[in-house]
């Protein structure tokens, strides 16, 4: 099984942003804890903080991978363009939040991505990718 990890914007500095609401450790450290703890899955992690890019990714990855783990950061509640990337594959994605979204400002309960995934994990931290990996290999 394939699995490809896209995060958005600033996600690139888990770790060291607001480590009261994401934790202390870096996404670096994280993806080398989930690889030894799902040997028998592939898992590629990408990320970038331009909108574009990440759509260029889901394009790239969404034909040839058995699922994709989507933090799309800020992107959530705004990108109209990567929730029709989105719906434009065929595997599944699951839209994935370290904060639980709906305990924070108004704006951040709507995700236009989430919308348009096959499920949404949030509030957990970093152990909401490995639900979502879980959920992805039921």
């Amino acid at each position: 099984m394939k699995l490809v990890i896209i995060n958005g914007p600033n996600l690139n500095l888990l770790g060291k942003r607001e480590p009261e609401i994401y934790g202390k450790k870096s996404f670096k450290e994280f993806l080398s804890d989930i690889k030894k703890q799902f040997t028998q899955i592939e898992i590629e992690y990408y990320q970038s903080n331009v909108e574009g890019e990440i759509i260029n990714k889901l394009h790239e990855k969404g034909f040839s991978c058995d699922g994709i783990i989507l933090n799309a950061g800020g992107y959530s509640h705004t990108s109209v363009a990567i929730a029709d990337a989105v719906a434009s594959i065929p595997c599944k994605v699951i839209e994935v939040h370290l904060s639980n979204i709906f305990a924070r400002e108004d704006f951040r309960h709507f995700s236009i991505v989430g919308s348009k995934c096959w499920g949404s994990i949030s509030g957990f931290g970093l152990y909401s990718y490995t639900l979502a990996i879980k959920a992805l290999t039921k």
